[in-house]
């Protein structure tokens, strides 16, 4: 009854955890912190793409509604609270810039509305390196992962068979605790793979789309800003 427990106590995961050897432990305790570290980057990533999208629909409905370009970046105080208002607030500082230079008499519409798309461009392509923030390591936790996993059952089934070798015992009883070692690296690795891969590809998803968003915005404010240009240009002819 005695060896009973005791073989069950071994076979648990804990007691294959505590029956390994250094390396397969070190391995283990890696592959474990690299699953909760996901989780950490998991949890803060959706926190912010939540807060991107509440912030950026409100961001919008003010822009639509705003009684002028102006009304709106006083209002804004030049704080971009989401990528939408860091990319209008860019826009309108290039902008106002400008016409301080228009006051000096060497105002040029042309090269303005350049400056205008390339500061707008520029921050876009800001944004979205901020959004991809620590995505690399749960792309790389997903895919190097379950190949650690591999390597660990391996390394423990190599030293099964080594035991096998040297106790000359083949019964199943002896070589089933080795083997079992040997897969729970697997399991642990596919444990830390899984979630990362999913919410890297989720992520990925949201940044594409929220991507192409920005640049229907930057298009729709730069068509706005060509306008005013334009009225500008006119009554510097005039």
């Amino acid at each position: 009854m005695q060896q009973q427990v005791a073989g069950a106590v071994s076979m648990s995961i804990l007691g294959m955890f505590n029956h390994s050897d250094v390396f397969m432990k070190a391995l283990i305790i890696a592959l474990l912190l690299a699953s909760v570290w996901s989780w950490a980057i998991i949890i803060e990533k959706w926190r912010i793409f939540k807060r991107i999208r509440i912030r950026s629909n409100t961001f919008e409905r003010q822009f639509w509604s705003a009684g002028s370009l102006e009304v709106l970046y006083n209002d804004l105080n030049g704080k971009p609270k989401d990528p939408l208002s860091a990319i209008f607030l860019a826009a309108m500082k290039e902008w106002k810039r400008s016409m301080r230079v228009r006051k000096e008499g060497s105002f040029k519409g042309v090269n303005l509305q350049e400056r205008i798309e390339k500061v707008m461009q520029i921050t876009i392509e800001r944004e979205v390196e901020k959004l991809n923030n620590r995505l690399i390591f749960l792309a790389s936790t997903g895919s190097v992962a379950p190949l650690a996993g591999l390597f660990g059952t391996v390394w423990g089934i190599m030293s099964s068979f080594q035991a096998i070798g040297i106790t000359k015992n083949t019964n199943i009883s002896a070589v089933a605790p080795g083997v079992a070692e040997a897969l729970l690296t697997t399991a642990v690795g596919l444990i830390a793979a899984i979630p990362a891969v999913v919410a890297y590809n989720k992520f990925a998803n949201d940044i594409e789309r929220f991507t192409n968003k920005m640049e229907t915005f930057a298009g729709e404010l730069d068509a706005i800003i060509s306008r005013q240009i334009e009225n500008v240009a006119e009554e510097k002819e005039q």
